[in-house]
């Protein structure tokens, strides 16, 4: 027993019942160990401690054995002394063998925890990439957010899935570049503890874009030890990061602050000039109550010049390379800072509460051609897209559990606000990032979302059953600066999602599920004023079934069937300021996920995914969806802690898909590798990364695209790409202490 747990045994305020045991599981820093399993060896009961670190277990007296599983931490018996304990549990290298199958709508998400602990992350890019079935792409090398992907939809830049960090939303609702554009940049990877994710409509506390699925990152309460590092690589690429703990190892308190310095000018022939700025502070305090208070404030910053995408007849016909460009003016700068206030408060051992509320002041400026002369073939077609914008709200919930003749029941109950106030929001034709040529759209957008929110859930022994439902209130403002008149355009619309999912576990190996519910996602304010109320709030009707299993002990399977229907929905083009209909569409597919440990220090992790996307309204052959991907798989090889040693192979593959409506345009798939190894000495580690180890030649973003060069007498649609990165060598030093 010894060096395997330390034990306190205290009285904290709780009253005990009889039978039922209550306690709390913590670390040895004293950080609450959430969803640690407990089973009575004796009764055969069994609990979950909460995000708390508390657990009440049913039929379990003085003298009862409890078998305590978590991940990441050692195993162990505990023999009941007291009617209420504390249990410290001590930290162990990770194992799968030691993963339970929790009966939760949640459940995938220890996917997420697995692939974070055996491959950590680097950058903001490979933070989103953890999201089993996510693809992502860059076409501003670093600048705009990413282009994503996720069952079967060309998501652009966040249009159906929602992505928020600590409560913060990331997407931004009629943005000036795209509805729901969600730049994650501002994130510092070595700052995240911790991925939330689902697929699908499902989510009662998941409102707006939550259509394919959601991601919520959550960053570190406290660092363990402080660093400084260092990332050199090819194409002046410079990385410098730094993360502080300011109080040491209090048990009550902590306090860090995490910074992070890029330059690079990329793999182009005009170079990017790329730099950012990022600077995290956090603090965090447990009260006498147990309750948990944070604040936490961030300040990000960017610049770039970009080349922009490029059409594939210059390549075939030799005047530029495939790093090349037609306008290198292109580029921009995004600014955005953070102020996060967070409290989360246990009521008793059964109800806690938890609420954030957050402000956010965002600047952006971004200077794109597409179309090169097709215009203005005198000035070329270069547009300005900028916007400022202050975004404020909060988020509340309460989490009750108790027992209904014989029945564990959960409640939720939820409430929140989001309010953009964004202002001289542009689109504009100019040349040279310097000269306004026509304002096109100029306006102010005031946006509100009230919402509400019930979630149950119902369970009957190896059954537990989710039925929830949310309300959404909508209000839509937009004065438009381009009329002459001042009129205040609005729009108003109130919106039921109701979920219903049903979880069977037939033991802690092996979990099935059947989810189905409705979703949403929001058009931009400029297309609802204009439209009269019609699809103001396009519906997505979703449904999953599949399972969660552990054949073996070291190997996790998760696999589904899915199929979801989106109603016909007027997007607002910020890239040509016009409305352009998408109709309804239907996309059904299946997914396969594995986690295998081969030993100690040795992990293989492999995801598929197929999708078949259509539009229902077009005749057959005419109703691909453009850019919607029907295949990807991403996988590797990782290993941790093996004589100093850890890193990893990874790859990923896209499918070719159409570009356009009738598949006679097509994006060309690729397959990429990815390398790293680190070695650590002490307190000092070193580490190579590689990022396309065999130096294929991809292109990241492609897009059915018509233009015309200045030479051109007549247009030519084709596709228009950005390349891919090269084979890119980076070399880094980290100092702990």
């Amino acid at each position: 027993m010894k060096n395997i747990l330390l034990l306190l045994i205290s009285f904290f305020g709780l009253t005990s019942y009889g039978q039922i045991q209550k306690g709390k599981i913590v670390d040895m820093d004293g950080i609450p160990v959430e969803n640690a399993y407990l089973i009575n060896t004796n009764s055969e009961n069994h609990a979950h401690t909460n995000e708390f670190g508390f657990f009440s277990i049913d039929k379990t007296v003085v003298g009862d054995v409890l078998k305590i599983n978590a991940l990441g931490y050692k195993k162990t018996n505990f023999t009941i002394s007291s009617s209420e304990v504390i249990i410290i549990l001590e930290d162990d290298i990770f194992r799968l063998n030691e993963i339970v199958i929790q009966p939760k709508l949640s459940a995938m998400n220890v996917i997420s925890k697995i692939d974070l602990q055996t491959t950590p992350v680097n950058s903001s890019q490979e933070i989103l990439r953890k999201v089993p079935g996510l693809f992502i792409g860059q076409h501003a090398g670093g600048g705009k957010a990413e282009q994503l992907f996720l069952r079967g939809f060309d998501i652009d830049h966040g249009t159906d899935i929602a992505i928020a960090v600590d409560g913060i939303p990331v997407n931004m609702v009629s943005h000036a570049h795209g509805q729901g554009y969600a730049d994650l940049h501002f994130v510092i990877p070595e700052t995240v503890e911790k991925i939330d994710f689902g697929k699908g409509t499902y989510y009662a506390d998941k409102g707006n874009f939550a259509t394919a699925g959601y991601v919520g990152f959550q960053t570190k309460d406290k660092l363990e030890k402080s660093s400084i590092g260092l990332e050199i690589g090819q194409f002046n690429t410079l990385r410098t990061v730094g993360l502080f703990n300011l109080l040491g190892n209090q048990k009550t308190q902590s306090a860090y602050i995490a910074t992070e310095y890029i330059l690079t000018d990329g793999p182009f022939d005009s170079p990017q000039n790329f730099n950012r700025i990022n600077l995290l502070g956090k603090y965090s305090t447990i009260l006498s109550d147990n309750s948990k208070f944070s604040v936490l404030a961030s300040r990000f910053s960017s610049k770039w010049d970009a080349s922009g995408q490029i059409p594939q007849r210059l390549i075939d016909d030799g005047t530029i390379s495939r790093f090349g460009a037609v306008d290198d003016t292109e580029g921009g700068n995004t600014s955005r800072t953070n102020v996060n206030v967070s409290l989360s408060k246990p009521i008793d051992e059964n109800a806690f509460l938890k609420a954030n509320a957050f402000y956010s002041n965002y600047q952006f400026e971004l200077y794109s051609n597409f179309t090169f002369f097709l215009e203005d073939p005198i000035n070329g077609d270069q547009i300005k897209q900028k916007e400022n914008r202050a975004i404020y709200g909060m988020n509340a919930e309460l989490n009750q559990k108790t027992n209904l003749n014989d029945v564990a029941v959960l409640f939720q109950y939820g409430v929140g606000f989001r309010a953009d106030a964004t202002k001289d929001s542009e689109l504009s034709h100019t040349l040279n990032r310097k000269t306004v040529l026509e304002n096109i759209k100029l306006g102010d957008i005031d946006e509100s979302n009230l919402f509400s929110y019930f979630n149950s859930e119902f369970n009957f022994g190896k059954l537990m059953i989710n039925p929830a439902i949310r309300l959404d209130y909508f209000k839509f403002n937009y004065q438009d600066k381009l009329t002459t008149d001042y009129k205040t355009q609005s729009e108003s619309k109130v919106k039921f999602s109701p979920k219903l999912n049903f979880i069977y576990s037939q033991n802690n190996n092996l979990q099935f599920f059947l989810k189905s519910g409705i979703g949403f996602h929001s058009n931009d304010t400029r297309v609802v004023v204009q439209n009269n109320e019609k699809q103001v709030l396009p519906t997505a009707i979703g449904t999953d079934i599949g399972t969660i299993w552990k054949p073996f002990p070291k190997l996790i399977v998760n696999s589904a069937l899915w199929y979801l229907f989106l109603e016909q929905e007027f997007v607002y083009v910020g890239d040509a300021g016009i409305i352009e209909p998408s109709g309804k569409s239907k996309r059904m597919g299946a997914e396969l996920g594995l986690r295998y440990q081969l030993n100690d220090w040795l992990y293989f992790d492999a995801d598929a995914n197929y999708t078949y996307a259509r539009s229902i309204d077009e005749p057959k052959g005419q109703d691909y969806i453009p850019l919607a991907p029907d295949f990807t798989t991403t996988g590797g090889l990782s290993f941790q802690k093996i004589q100093g040693f850890s890193g990893g192979l990874r790859y990923r593959y896209l499918k070719s898909r159409p570009a356009n409506e009738d598949n006679s345009i097509v994006a060309k798939g690729y397959f990429v590798s990815d390398f790293n190894v680190n070695y650590q000495y002490k307190s000092i580690n070193f580490g190579i990364s590689i990022e396309n180890l065999f130096d294929t030649a991809w292109n990241e973003t492609q897009f059915a695209t018509e233009s015309r060069l200045q030479n051109e007498s007549e247009s030519v649609e084709e596709i228009h790409f950005t390349p891919g990165t090269p084979f890119f060598m980076k070399g880094k030093i980290t100092y702990t202490f």
